[in-house]
């Protein structure tokens, strides 16, 4: 058994085999998986019914699960205000920089070759999509453990 709360094996074998730099995209239930992702991702599909599990749930589980070095969001066009989400994000990552992106270029983002895992969501938030980076785990001493 486990001692971590992230028990989704498909989750957890993408991010075993995932390392620095690696890339994960958390999608929104918008978000084109099958056309905008990049040709190694591992795909989950928590998206069982609108809005039942979303974004922020999962991000939630996943920082205590990995080291996030930086974030990237999808914004709307010019002149439309920010969507609450990227908010939420924001606060939740701090003091990690996340960096705005237009649709199209977050959709060239999602499709780099480092993008390890998608996990497509029932969020109904629009522009609720975000993309983290990998970090590396912090160095532990055998003292420490």
């Amino acid at each position: 058994m486990l001692l971590t709360e992230l028990l989704h094996p498909g989750i957890l074998e993408a991010l075993a085999g995932a390392g620095h730099g690696a890339r994960v995209l958390l999608a929104d239930g918008h978000y084109p998986a099958s056309t905008a992702t990049g040709p190694r991702t591992r795909t989950v599909q928590l998206n069982l019914a609108p809005g039942l599990l979303d974004v922020t749930t999962v991000l939630d589980v996943l920082l205590r699960a990995l080291p996030v070095e930086a974030a990237h969001v999808m914004v709307p066009p010019e002149g439309e205000p920010e969507p609450p989400a990227i908010a939420e994000y924001r606060s939740m990552l701090a003091p990690v920089p996340v960096g705005t992106l237009g649709r199209f270029e977050f959709y060239d983002a999602a499709r780099s070759p480092d993008l390890a895992l998608t996990v497509v969501t029932a969020d109904i938030r629009t522009y609720a999509n975000l993309l983290l980076t990998i970090g590396v785990r912090a160095e532990e001493t055998r003292e420490s453990r």
